[in-house]
């Protein structure tokens, strides 16, 4: 899989839907109905730490003809609504306006309209993905780490490099060139340049 790049409110809800109990929903999940499957999918997608749209939805559960149909397309997202108004789906915002609404569960266990317990996904898938989300975490968390490094070198590296040149313009606008200034002051400068470029080309 590739790399993930989750905001932090995406974060939250996954540990929110991944950490909770059964919730009562007010519609029925009962498998064969579109409630189910579509809820079913948006499982499968968190568990991959993944937030689907709708075509997404449709594509894993209906096939890529279905996620072509408009008129499909908008009876799904009626459905996924008022799963939403049931406290069963979350619509998570968009992060650019011309993106497709993303889903998201409240939870992977259910009691529907009917007061039957659905439950979405194995307690060992459920503790599989929290597994992940925490190594993503972690390599993010390194990822910030080593990024703050560097741009902290950076900025060191800057400020040598401007006061070395500062030095070298000083000492020529003496009325003799002092070698104990130029020469150290051109060889930080130099050395600070290439640094520099080094640690830019990893940036």
């Amino acid at each position: 899989m590739s790399e993930l790049r989750l905001t932090q409110g995406e974060i939250r809800s996954l540990q929110e839907a991944l950490g909770a109990d059964f919730k009562t929903g007010d519609v029925r999940l009962r498998e064969g109905e579109y409630q189910y499957d579509l809820a079913k999918a948006i499982a499968s997608f968190l568990l991959e730490l993944c937030f689907p749209d709708v075509k997404d939805l449709i594509k894993r559960s209906y096939g890529e003809d279905k996620a072509n149909d408009i008129q499909f397309i908008r009876k799904v997202q009626t459905i996924l609504k008022k799963m939403e108004k049931s406290n069963v789906v979350k619509i998570l915002p968009k992060s650019k306006p011309w993106e497709l609404q993303r889903y998201a569960l409240s939870s992977f266990k259910f009691q529907d309209a009917d007061k039957n317990q659905v439950i979405l996904a194995t307690d060992e898938q459920i503790k599989q993905a929290q597994n992940l989300l925490q190594s993503m975490l972690n390599n993010q968390g390194a990822v910030f780490a080593r990024t703050s490094s560097l741009k902290i070198r950076i900025g060191a590296l800057v400020f040598i490099v401007v006061a070395s040149y500062g030095a070298i313009l000083w000492a020529l606008t003496l009325p003799l060139i002092n070698p104990l200034i130029f020469i150290p002051a051109f060889c930080v400068a130099v050395a600070s340049a290439l640094m520099l470029g080094k640690s830019l080309s990893k940036e």
